[in-house]
């Protein structure tokens, strides 16, 4: 139950009970003390803490039997947490462990555990904050967290402590093979979990969009997300740990506030026409890293689509239900393009900035071989734009072979390279491109669009059909 002392609800009423002849503007005086959560650190010391509770993603594929209490292997104590990880394509770990005894974690600065392995292994996604009381509203995630077969003891810093004084989310994680030959299959044990005040966390250097300094394009009523909020600290094993924090530890700033404001979901509202930059503080600390939004004002709406969804093969199209998802960032090497999804007064669109190259890689593959054609809506601001865009066939494996120093699909594939000249400015174009040539044979497994040229545009209704 949550610790509701000190002053009950009755109380505050009765105070302000004779609201009808007077106003309740009375101080509290300074006997009166506010409810307060306990400040306690254990999540699992030989036993399960206060309150705290079992929560499987069995919605994502977790696997609900894979969690038990270990007493055979342990590093300190009676008990440990036990995880058996699936070998691919059986699921995988990953649960929340939350409390309904509501903490005060403002007083530590880290959560620490001791983990081992039956086998040399790399944690997809460990930390804490997981929560739906809260929204996930303090999430911290720590990927890739590698661990061997012996005990070894752990840190992931708290971005901002201060933050956390009314918390139920107190550990999740998240662990599986994702491919073929991935590790999968060894157990995973994790002892002694509880957050610390060490004292050793320093030299905090917090970051948004990864420390880069980054310029969009937007528009009146669009949204654009605060991405790559990282905090680094320094441990006192001399290693610089870099956790992923939500967007409500940071405190955002807009230069111009009538042209972009910025909510505590780290949500960019765009307001009206100019430029605004949004920067950011993570304790008192300026995070590296920023974001220049310049709005033209409103965008029109793209044309709306009005072929029958049964012709169609949507890739990207709020008309449309999407018949894949997509990796519309997938940071090809010495690409300087930035993408983003962008929601609008009329719906979502691709926008992409500073492109040199980039691409759409396609999750799964698209079976296109009764389809005709690819349309796509583009809308750019500067004269002289031009786009080219190539059909990617992946072959009959549906697998992508990546050149690995240009970021290009490669092998014996197939592809439809198509220019979208005569771009008129501050108006949509709309292209209908055929799967004629080289692809015409192979287009049951088009698997990418690659983007080049630009270097700045707007795409939107993103679909293959025929007529």
């Amino acid at each position: 139950m949550k610790n509701k002392n000190i002053i009950s609800l009755p109380s505050i009423l009765f105070l302000c009970l004779g609201i009808v002849l007077s106003s309740c503007e009375r101080d509290f005086s300074d006997e009166v003390q506010f409810a307060t959560f306990p400040a306690n650190g254990d999540v699992f010391v030989d036993a399960f803490s206060a309150g705290l509770d079992y929560f499987p993603f069995v919605d994502a594929g977790a696997d609900p039997e894979a969690f038990s209490v270990e007493t055979n292997d342990v590093f300190a104590g009676d008990a440990s947490m036990r995880f058996d990880v699936p070998a691919f394509g059986n699921g995988f770990v990953g649960a929340a462990f939350n409390t309904t005894v509501t903490r005060d974690l403002s007083g530590f600065d880290a959560l620490t555990f001791y983990a081992k392995a039956s086998q040399a292994a790399s944690i997809n996604a460990i930390g804490f904050g997981i929560s739906a009381e809260t929204s996930n509203q303090f999430q911290v995630t720590l990927n890739n967290l590698g661990v061997s077969t012996r005990w070894q003891k752990y840190v992931i810093p708290i971005p901002d402590p201060s933050k956390l004084t009314s918390e139920t989310g107190l550990f999740w994680l998240a662990e599986g093979a994702s491919f073929e030959g991935d590790e999968g299959g060894y157990v995973l044990w994790l002892d002694e979990i509880r957050f610390e005040k060490l004292g050793t966390v320093a030299q905090p250097s917090p970051a948004i969009f990864d420390g880069v300094d980054v310029t969009v394009q937007a528009f009146t009523g669009s949204t654009i997300p605060v991405l790559g909020l990282t905090q680094t600290y320094n441990l006192d094993n001399g290693v610089n740990q870099t956790v992923s924090a939500a967007p409500s530890y940071f405190d955002f700033s807009s230069s111009d506030i009538g042209v972009a404001v910025v909510n505590e979901l780290g949500q960019i509202s765009v307001l009206g026409s100019g430029t605004s930059t949004i920067t950011a503080l993570l304790g008192n600390v300026r995070a590296e890293g920023s974001i220049e939004v310049t709005s033209s004002g409103s965008l029109q709406a793209a044309p709306t689509p009005t072929r029958p969804a049964a012709n169609v093969k949507s890739i990207f199209s709020d008309a449309y239900t999407s018949d894949t998802s997509s990796n519309f960032s997938p940071g090809f090497g010495g690409s300087t393009t930035e993408t983003s999804v962008t929601s609008t007064e009329n719906g979502n669109v691709l926008a992409y900035a500073n492109n040199n190259f980039t691409g759409i890689i396609f999750d799964n593959t698209v079976d296109a071989s009764g389809l005709t054609f690819l349309h796509v809506d583009v809308y750019v601001q500067d004269a002289g734009t031009e786009v080219g865009i190539q059909i990617r066939d992946v072959g009959a494996n549906q697998e992508i072979e990546t050149d690995v120093n240009t970021g290009f699909p490669i092998g014996d594939d197939r592809d439809k390279r198509f220019d979208l000249t005569g771009l008129t400015v501050g108006q949509w174009t709309s292209f209908e491109i055929p799967l004629d040539g080289d692809i015409a044979t192979q287009k049951n497994n088009l698997g990418a669009l690659i983007l080049v040229g630009g270097p700045n545009f707007i795409f939107d209704n993103i679909y293959f059909y025929t007529e």
